[in-house]
This record gives structure tokens, sequence and C-alpha cells, in this order.
């Protein structure tokens, strides 16, 4: 009985190719949660593949529905050992993404795992199936050596987060007693580098809007009226222009952050953000004064996601009515949630652009979130990471990119650390999306390696 054989254990269930068939069955759940004719797979997954297998552990189950009528169900399950032993939650989402079927390049099918030579395809491999498949197998091992966990274990399994969660935080607020816990340990999003473990303690935030020129009805020929007729498209882009310089740098002072502190700075210090898992960053894009790891995890970023005016597809000798943006703002610790939209209502009316709308997205978007990189449980999972990986993993104050997790910090009050099992060049949210079976054996043996961890005491008071 060791952690050694823990680690073993699970080894040989990745090489067994038990965990590459175990995913296959879960990838095959069509777990859509943006498509509404998809409802009852999201209930499916929870009931016929997590359910099983957390029964099988010693879990009790329990699929609740969701408090919006907009969101999926939710599955929470519990696996309690001592009053005296410390209680870790954790968390995935079997919803997925749209499957953008027709877009996936020949022999490939979002519903059916596919291996080609290190890669594992499929919709959900990377996001987030693997990821809480991989922790619950590392469960498994443990409990198959020792005969038990050494500590208390809640799951929370939620089926909208691709949505924005809807409902998760109303859900959290109503059970807090049932989800109380010391620590939140969960995996979701990608590793810097895929051979060197990642950890992060929270998540920028995001506010998605359009901004809108709708200045007639109808468009109107560009030869008899060009010159004495407004051009909804040249107003959006000249208002586009003063939110960012040329290179990027935001101009709104509401907009940028008061949060890279000497800590935080220390924090990213060293760690890669250029690698060959993706496109070569533009080294003269963003903030001037950053490093670019400061610029992705530090700071603020805003970013047009779409625009239109007049039938791009098919352009004809008009001056359009209507023009529109897509925008998003990812921000960081620092940052006024409640002052974003106003700060920029402000700035646009002071440039003359009044005639400029901002129309928030309907879908929600999550809060910026962020714990200390020094402590207890951060140096506690690291040290547990470096003990299994014999090399030290990078740390994150925070993710680039959003999850709930203020949900957990600031409803539940928990301490966050994420474990990602993914890589950054897996196409989450896009076709071919994938996993790298390297990684998911590595992540496998840490997990396996954290938990016994945890059950051998000295865990953070």
């Amino acid at each position: 009985m060791s952690r050694d054989a823990a680690i073993a254990n699970v080894t040989e269930y990745f090489q067994s190719g038990r965990f590459q068939s175990d995913l296959a069955g879960l990838v095959a759940h069509e777990t859509e949660s943006q498509n509404p004719d998809q409802a009852a797979a999201l209930t499916r997954y929870l009931s016929e593949a997590m359910v099983p297998r957390l029964t099988a552990m010693g879990f009790v189950c329990r699929i609740h529905d969701n408090p919006e009528p907009q969101g999926g169900p939710l599955l929470t399950a519990e696996r309690h050992e001592g009053a005296g032993l410390p209680t870790i939650l954790t968390y995935g989402h079997g919803d997925v993404i749209r499957a953008q079927t027709d877009q996936w390049r020949a022999g490939l099918h979002p519903f059916r795992l596919v291996e080609e030579g290190d890669r594992l395809y499929g919709r959900g491999t990377a996001d987030n199936k693997s990821q809480h498949l991989i922790n619950f197998a590392a469960l498994e091992a443990v409990l198959a050596v020792r005969g038990s966990l050494g500590f208390n274990v809640k799951v929370v399994i939620e089926m909208s987060e691709e949505t924005g969660s809807p409902g998760l935080a109303a859900f959290f607020a109503a059970h807090r007693d049932m989800l109380k816990a010391d620590v939140l340990i969960a995996s979701d999003g990608p590793r810097l580098q895929p051979d060197v473990p990642t950890m992060f303690m929270g998540s920028r935030g995001g506010v998605t809007f359009d901004l809108v020129v709708d200045l007639r009805d109808g468009a109107h020929h560009s030869g008899n009226w060009g010159g004495l007729l407004a051009d909804p498209a040249m107003i959006l882009a000249q208002a586009l222009s003063t939110i960012t310089d040329a290179r990027g740098q935001i101009r709104i002072p509401a907009w940028r952050p008061d949060s890279l502190t000497p800590a935080v700075r220390a924090a990213l210090d060293g760690l890669p953000i250029d690698g060959t898992d993706g496109p070569a960053i533009d080294t003269d894009w963003g903030e001037d004064s950053l490093t670019p790891v400061e610029r992705a995890y530090g700071w603020n970023s805003f970013a047009v996601l779409a625009m239109k005016s007049g039938v791009p597809e098919a352009p004809v000798n008009a001056i359009s009515a209507h023009a529109r943006a897509t925008c998003q703002l990812r921000y960081v610790v620092g940052t006024d949630p409640e002052d974003i939209l106003p700060a920029l209502r402000r700035h646009l009316d002071a440039q003359g652009f009044d005639k400029v709308r901002i129309v928030p997205h309907d879908r929600g978007f999550f809060a910026a979130t962020r714990l200390a990189p020094d402590h207890p449980w951060v140096t506690f999972v690291a040290d547990s990471l470096t003990r299994s990986a014999g090399q030290a993993p990078h740390v994150l104050p925070n993710l680039a990119g959003s999850l709930p997790n203020d949900c957990f910090s600031d409803i539940l009050g928990l301490p966050t650390v994420w474990v990602p099992h993914s890589y950054r060049g897996c196409s989450q949210h896009a076709p071919d999306e994938h996993v790298l079976k390297p990684v998911c054996r590595d992540a496998l043996r840490l997990m396996a390696g954290l938990f016994w961890d945890l059950g051998e005491g000295g865990t953070p008071g």
C-alpha cells in the first residue's frame, strides 16, 4: 500500500486502453448545451455516465433541476469518510460547445472518438470530459490501493458551462451547507506547455456586447447619396479606434486594472507564453510596458469578435443604414465589473459618438477571480505535483480565459486550485478538438499522487 502503487494502478488503467474506451463513451453523449434539441442528452450524461461511476466509488449522488429554466441539470455527489478529515470539492462540466459537424476534417466526427498518433479527437475531449474523467480515475486508483481516500470528497458536475453557467450561482447560494468544503481542486483549461504541469487559482472575467450604429431605414445608392448620408460603418470604425490605440493598448481609464502588483509580476516572471502548440504571438501588440505573459494573465484585453455593415458576401453600390460590431473585454481582478459598460458609454459620449449604442449580450460571463500564489493550498498542491512530475509546475495567479470560479471563491468562500489536463493547441471550441495521450497519461499519474497525498495528512488547516 503506497503512493507508487496508486500511480502504477492508474498508469495501467491508461496503458490497458480503458481510459480511451471510457473517454469514447463520454464523447458519444451529444451534450451540446447551446442546442435546445439536445436537452435530454444533458440529463442522460449525468444519469448514465456519471452516477454509475461515482456510485461504484461509494458516492451518494443526486441530480438537481437547474434553478434557471434555460440551464441544464446539475449533479452533486458526496463520499464522506470522517468528520475530522479534510473535505475536497471537485467540479467538471459535461456539456460541450456546438458540434460544428460539417467543419471537422475528413475522417473525424465530433461525437466519435478517433485516435491518430498521440491525439484523441472528439467534441469534449479537451473541454471538459477527459479532465473530470482523469480526476475520477485517479480517485479510483487511490481507493483500489488504500481501500479508502483518507479525506471527504464532494462533486459538482454541471451541464451549462458552455452557455455561461446559468443557475450555478443561485444553486450554490441555496446549497452552501451541502457544498461546504475546505478547498476546490478541479481541472479545466490548458497547460502552458504540454510536458509541464500547470496550476492556476482563478480566471479572467469577460463582458461581451455589441456596438450598434442604426441611422435610417434601408440602404441608399452610393452615387446619388454619397457625401450626403452619414456612413454607419465609418462611424463605428472611428468609434472603435478610440477604445485602443493602433497596437491595441486600452485607452479607457476604468478598463486599465490596478492589480498587476510586484507579487503578481514575480509569479508570472519567466513563465512560457510562446510555444509550438499555437500561432506565433505578435510581440508588438498589446500593452507596450508589459511582457507578453503579463498581458495575457495580468492585464485586460479588448477584442472585436465580429463586424458587419451591408452584405459582405454580395456588396452593392449603396450606403448601408446599419453597422454592428460584437466586442469583448477580458478583465482581471482590479477592474470594477459594474463600471465596464458605463465607462464605455462615458468614453464614447466624450469622443462625440453618441449615435453608437451599447447592447449587452444576454449570455452572462464569469467574474474575475484570483488566489495568492503563496496560499498554503497552492503550496501543498504544487509540492505534490513536483514530487510526481520531477519538476515544478507552472503556477498562474489566474487563467487567461474564463470559468465559473467566482461561484466557488465568492459564494462558497473556498480557496480554488485548478490543475488543467489539456494544452493550448487542443482546438477547444473549434472543429477537430482533441487531447494529447501523453498529457492524459501524465495527468492521471499526477492526480493519483495528489489524491494520495491528500489522504496522508498535513493538509492546510
